[in-house]
């Protein structure tokens, strides 16, 4: 079965057909009417639809690695040097792994319940998480120890985001609150957002010099580092995606969107992407944010995860799908394997592209496959 899905268009399907294995290895592979195979090699197939003008490359997973976690993962991150990588699962476990081939280096121990979300900071060798126990915590990834804990949220932290070289970090809970701590005194310097409604998402990007992200009403703390001149990103349950000056906590922008927001990230100093519940991917101008630059509807099924990648971005969502799109292709990377699984999280580096799954295994992908 071939499916080909376009924004504001109706879903092209369509069937492949398999005569066989060529001398070289390759398949050979005939499509259904209307549809063309135009390349194919061992990992990847790039199909049209001529009378449509559609067009996707899929590709398959270049390998994956099943036995850092037993459960569904729910969230993954690479490390700067693309040495490591660090996952969070549904088994209430926590690891570092070796990013080439999934040998485990390290388990993180500590979170009480389920830890939601982690990151590695700038240098590669730290690890920032939250958890259902309202705890955020800092690791090393040499040695699993759990260097700084902050207590402060009611609720779960379900997002994180680090500014600049990681003086700072920011969490957004299901308390509604997201908070800015200071990493060195293990404090909270101050609540930044508190509108009641779970915050399923938090992005931290610099501004264009064309938005004006207003003034602090009182003294920044001098342990605020690199806030200046940046934008808070916050998707809210309620349907809500705010933008705030971070160091002034002016309001740029809220925008109203179909269902609860999950996620989000900024494409550039002015551009930005929010993914919701019912399916819909926002593309927004924060100079101009009244109405969106494009709304992308692939399916009904939420958008999990978002990531800028190159020139354009990488989205998963609760079917299994997790495509990618680039200014300069005119078709789609489709990255296959997780079936109908939903894929919870992305992480790139270089030309590799790492996803988690619901079921329990870390796809990677490399580009230069296609």
């Amino acid at each position: 079965l071939l499916l080909l899905c376009y924004t504001g268009k109706p879903t092209l399907y369509g069937s492949l057909t398999c005569q066989g294995i060529g001398l070289d290895g390759i398949p050979e592979v005939t499509a259904s009417e209307d549809f063309i195979v135009n390349e194919i090699n061992k990992k990847s197939i790039h199909i049209s639809c001529l009378k449509e003008r559609a067009s996707s490359k899929f590709l398959a997973p270049f390998t994956s690695f099943s036995r850092i976690h037993t459960k569904s993962i729910t969230c993954l991150d690479i490390s700067s040097g693309g040495g490591l990588g660090v996952s969070s699962s549904a088994d209430g476990s926590m690891k570092i792994w070796q990013a080439s081939n999934g040998e485990l280096r390290r388990v993180l121990e500590g979170h009480v319940f389920d830890v939601n979300c982690c990151r590695f900071f700038p240098s590669g060798i730290v690890v920032l998480s939250g958890g259902m126990d309202a705890q955020l915590k800092i690791w090393s990834a040499e040695d699993a120890s759990c260097v700084v804990t902050f207590k402060g949220h009611k609720g779960g932290i379900l997002d994180t985001a680090i500014v600049d070289r990681g003086r700072n970090v920011i969490s957004g809970s299901r308390d509604g609150t997201a908070r800015l701590w200071d990493c060195g005194r293990s404090a909270c310097l101050r609540v930044i957002a508190d509108c009641g409604s779970s915050i399923n998402g938090v992005a931290v990007g610099a501004a264009d010099n064309s938005i004006n992200l207003g003034s602090p009403e009182q003294m920044p703390s001098e342990r605020e580092v690199g806030t200046e001149a940046k934008m808070l990103l916050l998707a809210w349950e309620d349907k809500k995606l705010q933008c705030l000056g971070l160091q002034s906590r002016q309001p740029v922008f809220l925008f109203i969107g179909s269902d609860a927001f999950n996620c989000c990230t900024f494409l550039s100093g002015f551009s930005l992407l929010a993914g919701t519940q019912d399916g819909n991917i926002y593309q927004l101008d924060v100079r101009s944010p009244r109405a969106p630059v494009q709304v992308i509807h692939r399916s009904g099924a939420p958008v999990l995860s978002l990531l800028s990648f190159r020139d354009g971005f990488i989205a998963s969502q609760g079917d299994g799908s997790c495509f990618i799109v680039q200014q300069d292709l005119d078709y789609v990377i489709e990255l296959t394997g997780a079936d109908c699984e939903p894929v919870y999280k992305v992480a790139t580096w270089e030309k590799q592209i790492y996803t988690s799954c619901r079921d329990g295994l870390v796809r990677r992908y490399q580009l230069s496959d296609l």
